[in-house]
């Protein structure tokens, strides 16, 4: 038989809740690839029962303290993406942040940025994550979005090595700076993966966001009814996706910029690091750097002369910017210990933010397309 959660107005609500937090210190990065009961795998690892977990989630997520429950794809295997800075004029900013947010399904977080002091990438306020399904050009989609919201110019920085992705607000909480892990983050290669169209069918609904009502032991027998599947043909295609390394983890995603119901904020800065370490060494700074347990983001991406020839870019958040600047003074002073020298590095730190999961399957961007007027042939590469 089913079982589901309800919303139990006796639920704590609090982070501080310690059945709460034993759930969110598994459930927000820890549930990786596919599980065919994911909040029985979280009931294992957090040490309790299953109906609790549901019980705790959906009281939560209905609460808006989590925001999202879903299964998330490295999608960086299957869509273009990249970070882009955008310049901006500062009377168009606020307005561009909410054109990207609202009516580009492609655009995941958008941010503003500032740096403490002025430098050549100051004038970048606008940042953005960005997705086009394979076969579309990156460029020609900015080059759209840039003339809707005015920008003057844009840097497209897509990522060529992932070293650090996972964020877990609540297991990171009080971390000492230095705090790292024995050995170097391991190398994760970007690779296209080609779907045939049953994947893309199961992908297409594996990856949607889950109500606080759909939360149940049998999460997956609706969604395969909706993929036109059998259940274990759905579970065969989702084996598949796993070993095309195109799954990420199960996950419940904390609203952690807006303050909560409760009062409570999750973090209050949000910090981009940046370093440029000498050509070739790329990849051994990235592991470095991606070892740091406070690191929910490492990737080697080219920032180019706007951004001081930054090439290892890394996110960290914290309720102290001076505990947050102690991190990376902790990653700076490790780089120099293990030789990798540094001949540039800066902190952007997030302000206004809004995050959704990018958009990645071929036929909601041709729909697009057709929706603004562009003719979906005209962006391919």
């Amino acid at each position: 038989m089913m079982t589901t959660a309800t919303q139990n107005n006796a639920v704590p609500l609090t982070l501080t809740d310690p059945v709460n937090a034993a759930i969110l210190a598994v459930s927000e990065d820890r549930i990786s690839g596919f599980h065919r009961d994911p909040f029985g795998e979280i009931a294992r690892l957090s040490g309790m029962d299953a109906d609790t977990v549901i019980e705790r989630i959906a009281a939560l997520q209905r609460a808006g303290v989590i925001r999202r429950v879903r299964q998330t794809l490295l999608a960086t295997n299957l869509a273009s993406g990249a970070l882009v800075a955008w310049e901006i004029p500062p009377a168009r900013l606020s307005a561009g942040f909410d054109y990207l947010f609202v009516h580009d399904p492609f655009s995941g977080h958008v941010v503003i940025r500032s740096t403490d002091d002025e430098t050549t990438g100051s004038k970048y306020r606008l940042w953005t994550t960005l997705k086009v399904p394979q076969g579309y050009s990156l460029e020609k989609h900015c080059a759209f979005l840039m003339e809707k919201i005015g920008a003057l110019s844009f840097k497209i920085m897509p990522a060529r090595r992932l070293f650090a992705l996972g964020v877990g607000h609540v297991r990171r909480k009080g971390m000492e700076p230095g705090s790292k892990s024995d050995a170097p983050a391991e190398v994760l290669e970007i690779q296209s993966v080609e779907l045939s169209e049953v994947q893309w069918q199961v992908l297409t609904v594996l990856k949607r966001e889950f109500s606080a009502d759909e939360l149940c032991r049998n999460l997956w027998d609706v969604r395969a009814v909706e993929a036109g599947v059998t259940l274990e043909q759905f579970y065969e295609v989702a084996d598949e996706l796993r070993v095309k390394n195109v799954i990420g983890r199960f996950s419940t995603f904390l609203e952690h910029v807006k303050p909560l119901a409760t009062g409570e904020k999750v973090t209050q800065y949000n910090a981009l690091f940046h370093w440029a370490v000498p050509k070739g060494r790329e990849i051994d700074a990235g592991r470095q750097v991606g070892r740091f347990h406070i690191m929910t983001h490492a990737y080697w991406r080219e920032g180019g002369a706007e951004f001081g020839n930054v090439n290892i870019m890394g996110v960290a958040h914290g309720k102290d910017k001076n505990l947050l600047l102690a991190h990376k003074a902790a990653m700076d002073a490790h780089l120099a210990a293990v030789g990798i020298p540094v001949s540039y590095t800066n902190v952007f730190w997030g302000g206004r933010s809004e995050i959704k999961p990018s958009e990645i399957v071929p036929r909601a961007y041709r729909d697009w397309c057709r929706d603004v007027g562009i003719n979906p042939d005209s962006m391919r590469k």
